[in-house]
């Protein structure tokens, strides 16, 4: 299982199909190999060997697909940027698993300045994108026009494949480690549920240093199909794009997919190529998906349930269930049934299986499973306990199987998609002189189903204003990340072991509601 193989088939098999698709730019997989030989032979000439560490900090593009692919041919392992962070988290990222390239396009190089000073090791710097490459930056077309094509590592099965960091209970990101074999099983046991779409188009809006967005396109070069991109979710550009080049497949969270609903020139459109739409990273509203079924009939629906952990899907509800019948039961709220070849079970606090309809944590076992967190093997420990990975997902299960999903064990929010850790959020609020107590919980929100909503003391004689503690964290951690609104108060609820009592700041919020999340 490497995850070269599939350029390879194509190469022999398709070499003139095309492979990538950006803003009219059109290459075939003939181009792609030529181009990822010769990356990744620039990529050792400037030192890198098996097993080290390269980003990425880079919007969506085919160059993204390039990195991606020419790494695993050098034999590295990817460490892509999460582009909504700070230069102080990015610089946390690339210091904890010592990356040692980093390439950066035009969108983030007034980061770079910031991250180079901040790294324990200084980054070799690769600029990607249109225009000539910033001084102390080497060029990524250069690199590939000048460095002779390097023969494959292949890489595979359990090697390390990518780290990605996720956030951290404790308020610091944690580097999931996926291997060969974890993606290209994931691709797999996808494909076993859903019959691939052959020849087709998918277009690729998820960012790709998102578990969801990279495992999708590594499925598809194991496919040998086309991948399209879009730098960034932008309602006109991606419809634009489906019209222009007949997109057949395309994975949006629901947010995206009701801006694409509300977006007033909608109908001006023809999307009559797609044929799927995924939908996933956060529950969808009933409304907008019974819009979205009415305006797409040709297309069909499904929806996936997954964590970075488990490279990443878990559960699926396939197209058959989001039909007439399936939404008048109701199971097409369900998270779907475990994948193929994954073995998933809802458990108490001792880890034993609880009865079907009982809300239990959900823990799953397979193939797909993360080889664990990088450097931190308590963390690990935690998460992965006799082969099983503890997700922090509170949720049921029925007698068909299906699993409900209803509340978080781990103290996350959701907004938006994003996964956002009260620590962290907490630990920022922290390093502000006037505040003496601070916590961070989810409440309901119409738009982005949760928001980051705080609730703060003051120090005695403090002052602070809602506005002047949103700037603080603004300059610690990314923009999604920071409260949405702030509450100060006199106390905090504490428990007899002097614990913020966060399900008594959640009450007023979620009372009435059927879940603990939105």
């Amino acid at each position: 299982m490497h995850l070269t193989q599939g350029l390879h088939t194509s190469l022999q098999m398709t070499p003139e199909k095309v492979a990538t698709i950006y803003r009219g730019r059109y290459r075939t997989y003939r181009e792609l190999g030529e181009r990822v030989a010769r990356l990744a032979g620039g990529l050792r000439e400037l030192g890198v060997q098996a097993g080290d560490r390269i980003a990425m900090l880079a919007l969506n593009s085919d160059r993204f697909q390039e990195y991606m692919l020419a790494g695993w041919w050098a034999g590295a392992v990817l460490n892509p940027v999460n582009i909504r962070w700070s230069a102080p988290e990015i610089v946390y990222s690339l210091d904890d698993c010592d990356t040692g390239v980093l390439i950066v396009d035009n969108a983030h190089l007034p980061l770079v300045e910031a991250i180079v000073a901040g790294a324990k090791r200084k980054p070799i710097l690769i600029h990607a994108d249109e225009g000539e490459a910033p001084a102390g930056m080497l060029s990524f077309e250069r690199l590939i026009l000048d460095s002779a094509p390097l023969e494959d590592s292949w890489r595979g099965g359990d090697d390390l494949a990518v780290i990605l960091y996720t956030g951290g209970t404790t308020g610091l990101p944690k580097g999931v480690m996926l291997s060969h074999a974890n993606l290209w099983t994931s691709a797999l046991m996808r494909m076993a549920e859903l019959e691939p779409l052959h020849d087709t188009l998918c277009l690729n809006v998820a960012p790709l240093f998102h578990t969801a967005g990279l495992s999708r396109v590594a499925a598809r070069v194991i496919q040998g199909e086309a991948n399209a991109y879009v730098p960034f979710f932008e309602p006109i550009e991606v419809l634009e794009t489906i019209q222009r080049e007949k997109v057949a497949e395309i994975m949006l969270v629901p947010t995206m997919l009701q801006a694409l609903l509300a977006n007033p020139r909608f109908k001006e459109f023809d999307l009559g190529s797609l044929k799927r739409i995924a939908y996933g990273a956060s529950p969808i509203n009933a409304a907008v998906l019974e819009q979205a079924l009415e305006v797409l009939p040709q297309a069909s629906f499904y929806h996936t349930y997954g964590l970075t952990e488990n490279s990443p899907v878990i559960t699926i509800n396939p197209p058959q269930n989001h039909g007439p019948e399936a939404r008048a039961s109701g199971l097409y709220r369900s998270a779907g049934r475990p994948l193929v070849g994954l073995t998933a079970k809802i458990v108490d606090a001792e880890g034993d299986e609880v009865p079907r309809g009982t809300v239990g944590e959900i823990i799953c076992k397979g193939p797909t499973v993360m080889l664990g967190y990088w450097n931190k093997p308590e963390e690990t420990a935690k998460a992965l306990k006799d082969g099983w990975l503890y997700t922090g997902d509170a949720a049921y299960m029925d007698e068909q199987g299906y699993v409900f999903i209803v509340d978080r064990v781990k103290d996350m929010i959701v907004s938006g998609g994003e996964n956002v850790y009260s620590a962290e959020v907490e630990n920022a609020l922290a390093k502000h002189p006037a505040i003496a107590m601070c916590a961070v919980i989810g409440i309901p929100h119409d738009i982005w189903g949760e928001a980051v909503h705080a609730v703060v003391t003051l120090k005695p004689g403090a002052t602070a204003s809602d506005a002047e503690l949103r700037r603080h964290c603004h300059e610690l951690i990314a923009s999604y990340k920071c409260p949405k609104s702030i509450e100060f108060r006199d106390s905090l609820p504490l428990s007899g072991a002097g614990k913020i009592l966060k399900r008594d700041l959640r009450e007023p919020y979620w009372k009435g509601k059927a879940k603990g999340v939105n």
